[in-house]
């Protein structure tokens, strides 16, 4: 990932394996959730994607278990098979689901409220 996108984040990414489905207005694309954030989420796709760009809207879904935590947004950046998102509204449900799964991965609440702090301010 490019350093100037490094330097830029500001909300910790958890390593996360699950499968996801990308849905723009052109395509639908299965995937699988190589880690998450608060305000995103990277993706490795089969294959590289034809015709998607940073920029496009989007919706990503992803799966755990039962639950399915939902975002629209758009999409960041592609490199490859890889996709970034960038997360732009979620419901309330989902953000729960997502809250819960960041906080058990960052090993304590802290960190977890700093970020659903800045979260909010932005």
């Amino acid at each position: 990932m490019p350093q100037q996108s490094q330097e830029r984040r500001h909300f910790a990414r958890v390593a996360f394996e699950a499968p996801a489905q990308l849905s723009t207005t052109e395509a639908r694309l299965n995937a699988q959730v190589s880690d998450l954030s608060l305000r995103g989420a990277l993706l490795e796709l089969p294959e590289p994607p034809v015709g998607l760009e940073a920029g496009e809207p989007c919706l990503l879904a992803v799966r755990l278990g039962e639950a399915v935590i939902k975002m629209g947004g758009e999409v960041a950046h592609v490199q490859g098979r890889q996709v970034g998102v960038q997360c732009g509204s979620i419901d309330l449900e989902s953000i729960t689901h997502l809250r819960r799964l960041v906080e058990m991965n960052l090993g304590g609440g802290s960190l977890l409220e700093r970020e659903l702090k800045a979260l909010l301010a932005a």
